[in-house]
């Protein structure tokens, strides 16, 4: 196989794996699109936590509220939402800030698994294609095979095995387009894991700094 790579490239093999090879081309182009697209806005929206919950208490220890809203409005990312989800509430028991901030929270993390169901599915029928692509491709194979004894043709060992690696062609390529595409999955999720830490444990410090500002007010 690797010999044909060399020889007569990519596209030699894709012609020869058969119109299955198309839906297989697709899923690893949406396989990329989406692996691209999700670590741009992943890294788009990484902020310093430390620093920005710093400047928030700072803000609302000194009753700057607009100011820290407007802090969080130039903030990128979901830790900012968040956070200006609860300072809009800072006038309200502790209970519905902690409801705003989950209502965020939830609309967040939508946003931050957003297309990971499509890599997901893109990863789990890239194999199964293969695999179809293969079966089909060894019954056209056993079909020449079937004509040529009726038709009392000699049928060489090469007619098999040619139909058989042409056939299979569909399942390396499945299988190359579905691990890949798992491995990425699979760190993006972690990667969203790591932000759903880091929105929860801005808000319990939010909380806990609305809370501090709520107790000085009253003294």
């Amino acid at each position: 196989m690797w010999q044909m790579v060399i020889q007569g490239g990519l596209w030699e093999l894709f012609r020869r794996g058969g119109p299955v090879m198309v839906p297989i081309l697709f899923c690893s182009i949406v396989a990329l699109g989406v692996v691209l697209e999700r670590i741009y806005h992943l890294r788009k929206s990484k902020v310093d936590t430390e620093r920005f919950l710093e400047t928030v208490s700072s803000h609302v220890k000194h009753n700057r509220i607009v100011e820290a809203m407007d802090f969080c409005d130039q903030t990128p990312g979901p830790i900012a939402r968040i956070v200006k989800a609860g300072i809009l509430k800072h006038d309200r028991p502790p209970q519905e800030i902690r409801e705003a901030i989950e209502d965020a929270g939830v609309q967040e993390v939508s946003r931050l698994e957003r297309y990971l169901g499509v890599l997901a599915t893109c990863a789990q029928i890239s194999p199964l294609l293969g695999l179809l692509g293969t079966v089909t491709g060894m019954v056209t194979a056993f079909q020449v095979i079937q004509e040529k004894a009726t038709a009392m043709t000699q049928v060489n060992p090469g007619d098999l095995a040619g139909g058989i690696w042409e056939a299979l062609l569909t399942t390396v390529f499945g299988l190359c387009v579905a691990i890949p595409a798992l491995v990425a999955y699979n760190w993006l999720v972690n990667w969203v894991n790591h932000f759903v830490i880091e929105m929860e444990r801005s808000a319990a410090e939010l909380v806990e700094i609305l809370g501090q500002r709520r107790e000085s007010d009253a003294v």
